[in-house]
């Protein structure tokens, strides 16, 4: 069994090439939910969401989040009647946001409800959220203020230095049902190439994962989101500078090793190997950047290889 830690595009596109080296039902995704937000009265899970779009083949490939041949119309009209809708949600989308909070009302967890739009969309594996429990990023701009996380991302277009980010409610979350056990029973834990802060960071506060990942740290692997310095989506490389840390494989390497042993590196990265492994971490050199879907399930195969034998 292949157990994936998972937050964004970068994860969601990992994925999608696990499940082509991989069967579907030995694979489990747990996904970070402290990006959910409340918007207009709906509880939107934008995490979950891509990993469930992406790989039901229903994500909008052009934007790399929400659903294809989307319209707009909602969103117009709460423009038109003065609503500052700064979150983008299409007309297709709020139905999966419609019915995720019509369940959670009834008294659905959050995991009971992803369980059934990942079978509505006919998939195979299994997609747990970190935690049924709210969790919230919050994070502290530069001048000191506090905002939510899609506040900094969306609406700010993560465009402003940050000087803090924590996670609030995270000291009583508990691991949704099934996630303990998809991390000890795994034969390989992958860290997907996600933001390390924002989305990993999350996953590995809620109460006991980061110990029971640690407990089995050699037969983890995590995929660096950094490649030559930099994200290739989003303000992963800022947001580690901006918090004092090295934006580079090795600063990955820094802050996961505790919990992997090794970690995969992209080959523009080759010569920083000996670095990742005086951080304590055992580099991997592969091609990381998943241009194709047949670029994604090499690097899966790679990554799980590299800890499966």
């Amino acid at each position: 069994m292949i157990t994936v830690l998972a937050g964004g595009v970068g994860a969601a596109r990992y994925l999608a090439g696990q499940l082509q080296v991989t069967p579907s039902d030995e694979v489990t995704a747990v996904v970070n939910v402290a990006d959910d937000v409340e918007l207009h009265g709906l509880h939107v899970s934008p995490d979950i969401d891509t990993v469930i779009y992406t790989l039901s083949g229903a994500i909008d490939t052009e934007r790399g989040w929400g659903l294809s041949d989307e319209t707009w119309n909602a969103l117009g009209e709460l423009r038109a009647l003065g609503i500052d809708a700064w979150f983008n949600l299409g007309d297709r989308d709020i139905g999966t946001h419609l019915f995720r909070t019509t369940l959670l009302r009834e008294g659905l967890s959050l995991s009971e409800v992803t369980a059934r739009l990942a079978a509505a969309r006919g998939l195979g594996c299994r997609i747990l959220p970190a935690s049924d429990q709210p969790i919230e990023t919050r994070v502290t701009l530069a001048s000191g203020t506090e905002i939510g996380f899609q506040e900094y991302f969306v609406r700010l277009a993560h465009d402003v230095a940050i000087s803090g980010v924590r996670f609030a409610g995270v000291e009583s979350a508990r691991p949704a049902p099934g996630v303990r056990e998809a991390i000890v029973d795994a034969d390989v834990v992958v860290i997907a190439p996600s933001n390390p802060v924002v989305s990993i960071g999350p996953v590995l506060a809620v109460d006991g994962l980061a110990e029971s990942l640690a407990a089995r740290r050699d037969r983890n692997v995590a995929v660096s989101p950094i490649v030559g310095g930099a994200a290739l989506k989003g303000p992963a490389d800022r947001m580690l500078r901006e918090l004092g840390e090295e934006s580079s494989v090795v600063g990955v390497a820094r802050r996961y090793r505790d919990v992997v042993g090794t970690l995969v590196i992209d080959e523009v990265d080759a010569d920083l190997a000996p670095a990742v492994a005086d951080a304590g971490v055992r580099p991997v050199v592969a091609p990381t950047i998943m241009s194709s879907p047949e670029a994604a399930a090499d690097l899966a195969r790679r990554t799980v290889a590299a800890v499966a034998s």
